[in-house]
């Protein structure tokens, strides 16, 4: 039965870590929900299948257009969208024949719907209802004689919406919350899995391993910052989420650096800490180990899997004495003397292997509350008295939490009122062209223009989802025409599988925008089927609007207020090292004995900057891109980037234990090293915001040189200085590395690596 429970649990932790909160299970099953109840009940009223068409797109985007977080939120909105929504029905019937007046305010629409998104998720989420039960008055052809029907129609939708939001698949917050940080947790594990095949794999599978290595590091990253996003919302103070994103923080920290000292132990030389980070980086060359360094890998797996078994093995599934002592274990490393004797860089993976137990014992601590101590060793103690004084410092801190500022770009520059120029552009020529090629469908060009501008934000990023789009269409209609065949006249069937592809839509959508249009595609096919208009011209006709529609988006961001790619990366490349200086001026501020400041918000800033300029070089480094050089320096300066921000988060998890640790201390010398830094990363944002700025980055001696530790040089490997200062030099290579592909003049010797 254990063993049982264990593969279960196996099982449900790599689902949990592949869909962090269940997000998107979650999306699925509700947008389902309501559609299946919404049919139900309208079939006890024998309402038509016309109308049962209706009643379930009514009921989808009822259900998926509604992204609060808040439950109370949700239900306001709710009740807003039912007025809109009728509002929206009554004019697509009153303009049916219309065709002028009609296009006219379709445009109108469609702009206030885009510039709605000002307003925050309530005006995103109004205007998206409005819009597409437009759309539905459209593809029914509602007029006002079936008014009646159609508001009895609608109302049963919402009202089945609302149903199974708030009673059948209830979401609130803190459950939400909850989930994520069990989807944390397993991807913990599966990073520290992947760890264990870095150290016993050949040179041979070391490329592919480092490629997992990569991926579940940043898979890690992903739902630390989907955490951070539902802090405020999931817990019951600002105590209790300061507390959470510490630990949360912890644990990401511990176990890249982990990765990074592997890495170290198993090259000649030490690795660049941009390996984790860069697809094809150079791999470092394996050490020739001696025996005795054989006999402590052996060791070192061992602790290994035991780390892994600590942070797969959920609270209370028992273990009792035999985990307290495994966790004991690999905490008695952060003590020197209990550390195995090996070469200095093996000893740091000990020494990460401890930390990463301690990381650990914070999340238990910070998700499961007070637990079972009488098992302790000394060294766990320790860290329970560690953890306590931390949680008293930052309860102190959030007293002083500052207010970020919004956006204050204002008329044309504002992204919402550009994007609703653009769209309503955009939506124009479609609607002209679109009827060239179809008077009764014309509105599936709109759908696409519209749809292309959604969570976008510059030409590239249009122009790439537009060709997933056709991609993902041409697919679905090809799906189509198949299922057209196998379901014939059978009503239900085909009801069937429109569910089976509006989940399948859902779920998909984070992942593949182009999966996400093949079920929308495949989904219409059926519905044409349904309503006994579906031929393989009105499929071809689909691939052919969706084209249309995509040029459409594409020719008025290019024409319209136009954002280019270059232009909007340099924006958010210049806000990503701003946030980068803040969090190193920061930190090393509070390193040199400054005033106690809340540093992991700032890191997290940083971090989701850096997630923002992530997304919007993907039109850079997509494969279909032809500028090849320019696709590879997108890709180093991310990775770049992202090894910084490692180690500034780094050194602002230490710099937070300034203030009540027995072990890290304030030293006034690292002022200097913090200001050459912060001094470096001013010249090339200078320099990314205006290309006619002069400026050097200066580059010289050693960080640890600059400060002239004491007589024998650097500290002894493993220590707290030793760890601030190998961040500090890391940063300083970094920001000059980050200077020459941006063509930033470096004055000064040449410094060695990136790492």
């Amino acid at each position: 039965m254990a063993a049982i429970r264990r593969a279960r649990t196996g099982t449900w932790d790599r689902f949990a870590a592949s869909d962090p909160g269940l997000l998107r299970l979650m999306a699925g099953l509700r947008t389902v929900g309501a559609i299946t109840l919404t049919l139900a009940v309208l079939a006890l009223l024998g309402t038509d299948v016309t109308h049962m068409v209706a009643g379930a797109m009514a009921a989808m985007v009822g259900t998926f257009a509604i992204k609060e977080k808040e439950v109370r939120g949700q239900a306001v909105t709710l009740a807003c969208a039912l007025p809109v929504a009728l509002a929206s029905m009554s004019l697509g019937a009153l303009l049916h024949a219309q065709v002028i007046a009609g296009d006219v305010f379709f445009v109108l629409l469609i702009f206030g719907a885009v510039y709605g998104r000002r307003f925050g998720d309530r005006g995103t989420a109004l205007g998206l209802i409005g819009f597409q039960v437009y759309f539905v008055s459209l593809f029914v052809r509602a007029t006002v004689d079936t008014l009646p029907e159609l508001y009895l129609t609608l109302t049963v939708a919402f009202a089945c919406s609302a149903v199974v939001r708030f009673a059948v698949v209830p979401e609130t917050p803190q459950r939400t919350l909850g989930r994520l940080r069990e989807a944390f947790r397993a991807r913990l594990a599966q990073l520290v899995a992947a760890q264990v095949e870095l150290l016993d794999s050949t040179p041979e599978e070391l490329d592919k391993v480092l490629d997992t290595l990569r991926q579940r590091t940043a898979r890690l990253h992903e739902a630390a910052l989907m955490i951070q996003g539902r802090l405020e919302e999931g817990t019951r103070d600002a105590a209790t989420a300061a507390r959470l994103q510490r630990r949360i923080a912890d644990a990401e920290i511990a176990a890249e650096r982990l990765g990074v000292t592997l890495l170290n132990a198993r090259s000649s030389e030490r690795a660049d800490t941009i390996t984790l980070h860069l697809p094809h980086a150079p791999v470092p060359v394996a050490a020739h180990r001696t025996p005795t360094e054989d006999a402590t890998t052996g060791t070192l797996r061992r602790d290994l899997n035991a780390l892994h078994l600590l942070i797969a093995r959920p609270a209370g599934d028992g273990g009792g004495m035999a985990v307290a002592h495994v966790r004991n274990r690999l905490l008695g490393y952060r003590d020197e003397e209990k550390l195995p004797t090996a070469s200095p860089a093996t000893q740091d993976v000990f020494r990460g292997i401890g930390e990463a137990a301690r990381a650990v014992l914070g999340l238990r601590l910070a998700l499961d509350g007070p637990q079972d101590q009488s098992d302790d060793s000394p060294a766990t103690a320790r860290s329970r008295e560690e953890f306590d004084a931390e949680d008293v410092a930052m309860a102190g801190l959030d007293e002083e939490a500052e207010e970020k500022a919004g956006d204050e770009r204002t008329g044309l520059r504002r992204p919402t009122t550009r994007a609703a120029f653009q769209v309503a552009v955009g939506s124009t020529l479609a609607i002209i062209g679109g009827e060239f090629l179809s008077s009764q469908r014309w509105y599936w060009a709109v759908l696409t223009c519209w749809v292309v501008f959604l969570n976008t934000a510059s030409t590239g990023e249009i122009m790439v989802k537009g060709y997933r789009r056709l991609v993902g269409t041409v697919l679905g209609v090809v799906a189509g025409v198949a299922l057209a065949g196998l379901v014939g006249n059978n009503t239900w069937l085909a009801f069937g599988l429109v569910l089976l592809f509006i989940f399948g839509m859902f779920f998909t959508a984070p992942l593949s925008y182009a999966l996400m249009s093949f079920c929308v595609t495949a989904m219409l096919g059926l519905l044409y089927t349904l309503l006994n208009t579906y031929s393989l011209d009105v499929l071809i006709l689909r691939i052919e609007e969706t084209a249309l529609g995509a040029a459409c988006g594409i020719i008025a961001a290019v024409l319209v207020l136009p954002v280019h790619t270059d232009s909007r990366t340099d924006e958010l490349l210049g806000t990503v090292l701003e946030r980068l200086r803040d969090v190193v001026s920061a930190a090393v501020e509070q390193l040199s004995g400054g005033p106690a400041v809340d540093l992991l918000d700032k890191a997290r800033d940083l971090d989701t900057a850096l997630d923002d300029l992530r997304a919007s070089t993907q039109p850079l480094t997509h494969p279909i891109t032809p500028l090849r050089v320019r696709r590879q320096t997108a890709r180093y300066l991310v990775a770049l980037l992202e090894t910084c921000a490692y180690h500034a988060r780094s050194l602002a998890a230490t710099a937070e234990l300034v203030p009540y640790s027995k072990t890290v201390a304030a030293d006034p010398r690292l002022e200097r090293a913090g200001q050459r830094i912060a001094r470096n990363i001013d010249v090339i944002v200078a320099r990314v915001v205006d290309e006619s700025t002069r400026g050097e980055v200066t580059a010289g001696a050693s960080i640890a040189s600059i400060l002239d530790v004491d007589d024998t040089g650097t500290p002894r490997s493993g220590t707290v200085t030793y760890r601030v200062l190998r961040h500090l030099q890391r940063l300083d290579e970094g920001v000059v590395g980050l200077a020459r592909p941006l063509d930033v003049p470096v004055a000064g010797r040449n410094v060695g690596s990136t790492g």
